[in-house]
């Protein structure tokens, strides 16, 4: 069968009807078909954009905290590069660990079928189950003070 231009007509009212569908999926729809759990980044997510050469940014409402098996800060924008089973180069992403704060570096899934996933704190790798990020958590910016060193807006710390 070949396609003529009476043909084609169709065929192209028919892509350009679904394609507003594909592009229209959500963050967690998209991670999930690049072979990442959905639950890596909080409900809060406002708005997300995709380039077609990988680079992820993600809006959230506003700066906050959210816990997995440590607490983990999202600021207002998080960037990475996404590809399959990798969010690389992040931005805007951080992890307490032992009373430090740590910004994430890379999210890697690189065998989904081991059921870990290793998060890149740049001076250690963490691995943990794929099961904690099965859900997007609740991000919380309540107690959230952001400064660093006595200057407001520059970094962050938890006041209780």
């Amino acid at each position: 069968m070949s396609l003529t231009p009476r043909s084609s007509v169709p065929m192209f009212l028919l892509l350009v009807l679904l394609l507003p569908l594909a592009a229209d999926s959500s963050l967690h729809e998209v991670l999930h078909s690049h072979g990442l759990p959905a639950g890596l980044f909080p409900q809060s997510v406002k708005s997300y954009n995709l380039d077609h050469t990988g680079g992820l940014e993600v809006h959230l409402d506003r700066p906050c905290l959210a816990q997995y098996e440590t607490r983990v800060f999202f600021d207002s924008v998080v960037r990475a590069n996404l590809s399959f089973g990798q969010l690389k180069v992040l931005e805007g992403m951080s992890r307490e660990e032992l009373f430090l704060w740590l910004p994430v570096k890379d999210i890697i899934v690189s065998d989904p079928s081991s059921g870990l996933i290793v998060i890149d704190i740049g001076l250690a790798y963490k691995r943990l189950s794929l099961s904690r990020f099965e859900d997007p958590p609740i991000c919380r910016s309540q107690g959230l003070e952001l400064k660093i060193g006595g200057r407001k807006g520059v970094g962050f710390e938890i006041q209780r």
